[in-house]
């Protein structure tokens, strides 16, 4: 039998304390990387796109935009998701420039449009994510586009200066092969040789039949958004 001796109540002390402190600097170690992680990521997440302040002069007649026109350089579209990492806020943002369209102009009045992005070209800043995103998330390579068509002209969308107008476009968001109804908030300006526009749609996941990760430490938002800044230049 084991006398519990003054030495053996020290040694047993020292090794809870050792533990303890191994669990406290586990603990720490976990929220410091975790806030380290979080901060990093949402530095990183890209801005909102908006049509710049300092768009180049037009060198088009404004009082002469009827006609088509045709979306292409320039341009980007992407997603702005919200993930919760161990209770942690994080944005990320996805980006891709493979992004082409049509639309026409009467007057100052778009009164047709389609948008075309592709789907699986969209990165962020790391591959393990934009591999669950095509391959399980969204499923590119049965459903590789996501397409945005007016349903409604919108009047007076195109400014005849300098400067910008905000307004709502309603069309359909086709994504992971399930079209929707959505409502765009857009800002559109002349910029050089062509016109600008800017906007967001605020969508809901599974509302495409997209289902969010939920992996423990990780889950992200079923809302989200589809932002977007095209350039469209007269059609030749």
């Amino acid at each position: 039998m084991t006398s519990d001796t003054p030495r053996t109540r020290r040694t047993a002390v020292i090794w809870i304390a050792v533990v303890a402190a191994v669990v406290v600097i586990g603990v720490v170690a976990a929220i410091v990387g975790t806030n380290l992680y979080t901060s990093s990521e949402n530095a990183k997440a890209s801005a909102a796109p908006s049509v710049a302040a300092s768009r180049a002069p037009s060198t088009l007649d404004a009082a002469d935009l009827s006609g088509a026109w045709t979306v292409g350089g320039d341009s980007e579209a992407g997603y702005r998701v919200h993930e919760v990492l161990n209770g942690s806020d994080v944005t990320v943002t996805g980006r891709t420039d493979s992004v082409t369209g049509s639309a026409t102009v009467d007057g100052t009045a778009i009164t047709k449009a389609t948008i075309t992005v592709q789907v699986a070209d969209i990165a962020t800043d790391s591959a393990q994510r934009d591999s669950y995103f095509r391959d399980s998330a969204l499923d590119t390579s049965a459903f590789p586009t996501a397409t945005f068509t007016l349903t409604e002209p919108i009047a007076d969308a195109v400014p005849s200066g300098s400067g910008t107008t905000k307004v709502e476009a309603t069309g359909d968001l086709t994504l992971h092969g399930v079209t929707k109804s959505v409502t765009a908030t857009l800002e559109v300006g002349l910029n050089g040789d062509g016109v600008d526009v800017s906007g967001s749609i605020p969508i809901t996941f599974s509302d495409f039949g997209v289902q969010a990760p939920s992996l423990g430490f990780v889950q992200v938002d079923d809302a989200g958004a589809v932002e977007f800044l095209v350039h469209a230049t007269p059609a030749t």
